[in-house]
């Protein structure tokens, strides 16, 4: 049987990665490409149990090497008990994140760097990385007045401006540093318009069945 391929979704907050990617797992569906759907933190129970103490909470809550901690534990159980078998069933898997907002977060944002939570990441990951990263880029302060939108501000959106802004640009810089895996979304378009930009990357990046 032939591998799946593994597609992650990263960006800052209120980027819509989570409605972008039910658009593309539809379009992938829609031509008999079987997918699973997940997320970081969380995939699989314990992941999601997990994923409640990181998002919860005061922002002082964690600093940022024991939510890498966190974020590795939750990891390791969505790699093996979700991601891996998926792809090895041949289904496509479709993240909402993955390790490179750990790298962005608390290594660049987070100030910890990149060297060091890429060291602490390299024993989990192995050779697993993502196929294609699509980024959704856009200005914090149109994701941010999204956030808003919905209600209150969970933890990570809450830690402000300037930390947000970090995010951003660490996302842009991965993308530089790795250009055959990384591709880079304007997201400040509608929906639909973002949607057909992200199917036209994946079918040029990543060869369909």
């Amino acid at each position: 049987m032939t591998r799946g391929r593994f597609i992650t979704i990263e960006g800052g907050e209120g980027a819509g990665k989570s409605t972008q990617l039910r658009h593309l797992a539809a379009g992938l569906q829609a031509r008999r490409i079987d997918c699973l759907l997940t997320r970081e933190p969380g995939g699989t129970e314990g992941a999601e149990a997990i994923r409640e103490l990181i998002v919860q909470g005061p922002v002082e809550r964690w600093r940022p090497l024991a939510e890498v901690y966190l974020f590795l534990a939750a990891r390791e159980d969505h790699l093996h008990r979700a991601i891996l078998p998926a792809l090895t069933r041949g289904q496509w898997v479709l993240s909402d994140r993955f390790a490179d907002s750990t790298r962005v977060y608390q290594g660049i944002a987070g100030g910890l760097g990149l060297d060091l939570v890429d060291g602490l990441q390299a024993p989990l990951l192995g050779d697993h990385r993502p196929d294609l990263t699509l980024v959704l880029d856009l200005p914090v302060a149109v994701g941010m007045a999204r956030c808003a939108e919905r209600g209150a501000l969970a933890r990570f959106e809450a830690k402000g401006q300037a930390y947000h802004e970090r995010v951003r640009d660490g996302f842009n810089l991965l993308a530089t540093l790795e250009p055959d895996r990384f591709a880079v979304i304007d997201a400040a378009h509608d929906e639909m318009a973002v949607a057909a930009a992200i199917a036209r990357t994946v079918e040029t990046r990543l060869a369909s069945p």
